[in-house]
């Protein structure tokens, strides 16, 4: 079995069609799938369409790329409804938050200190109700490592990684499973590929970022949480190993990513 952990099954992309996404996913072996919210708005969305689907989990949190449009009352919604949602067995995560530098506008001021106010509070929500962070790393890997040593959140998954070796092993060393999807599958993705042979097996977790991100075989259309095994085929081609130990590695390293993920697994 496998296990998505950063699937936006929400998205506007997949129309009314999610429930059947799922399924379809479900019967290609995708034992869970980890749904991040992006906005206040979302909250609800992630959190219906996990409950009503039998291989669906969800996290909560504000998005860096939706910080511009979100407002402080916002985070104050966001613990109120953490703690509401404790308990909740599908309730497994903060996320998906951090830093987006890639965007120009969103690394000048006034948005790139909006976007570490959000990351920093949203940080502490974690830290307070001990639980793991999706986070979204896109070109700020140093930044977002700064305040992780600072506000020690119980570890989680630095998603769609693609950065050096040195800031992987820093993830690794402050408790935090790397993630990889369809970037992986293209042959000139070097550095990914790189990273995703060498990084022990252990600190790995896979995704498909659905529906962005598709792997090779089925870019530019939309990527579904279906096409995860066939990721996990690439990961063990990679690496010379039998795609069942892929499968069983992946899934023991997401469950320990994310402890309530484990719970109900």
């Amino acid at each position: 079995m496998w296990i998505d952990t950063h699937c936006h099954l929400d998205a506007h992309e997949f129309g009314g069609e999610s429930p059947d996404v799922a399924s379809h996913a479900g019967r290609n072996g995708v034992r869970w799938i980890v749904i991040p919210a992006v906005a206040r708005d979302n909250f609800s969305v992630v959190a219906d369409l996990a409950r009503n689907q039998s291989n669906c989990a969800y996290a909560l949190g504000i998005h860096p790329i939706f910080v511009p449009q979100a407002e402080e009352s916002d985070l104050a919604d966001l613990r109120e409804l953490v703690e509401a949602s404790l308990a909740d067995p599908k309730f497994v995560a903060i996320g998906e938050i951090g830093l987006d530098f890639f965007v120009p506008v969103l690394r000048e001021n006034p948005l790139k200190e909006k976007q570490e106010f959000f990351y920093s509070e949203q940080l502490k929500i974690a830290r307070d109700y001990d639980l793991p962070v999706l986070l979204h790393v896109r070109r700020s890997q140093d930044l977002v490592l700064k305040y992780l040593r600072r506000i020690r959140a119980p570890g989680g998954i630095a998603h769609a990684f693609n950065g050096s070796f040195q800031q992987a092993h820093t993830f690794i060393d402050l408790g935090f499973k790397l993630g990889f999807g369809g970037a992986m599958t293209f042959p000139r993705a070097l550095q990914i590929r790189r990273l995703a042979t060498e990084i022990p097996l252990e600190h790995i977790v896979l995704e498909t970022d659905a529906p962005d991100i598709s792997p090779v075989w089925l870019h530019p259309q939309r990527n579904s949480p279906a096409e995860l095994p066939r990721i996990g085929a690439a990961l063990a081609e990679l690496r010379a190993m039998p795609v069942e130990q892929i499968a069983r590695s992946t899934f023991s390293n997401a469950c320990a990513a994310i402890p309530r993920l484990a719970s109900i697994s």
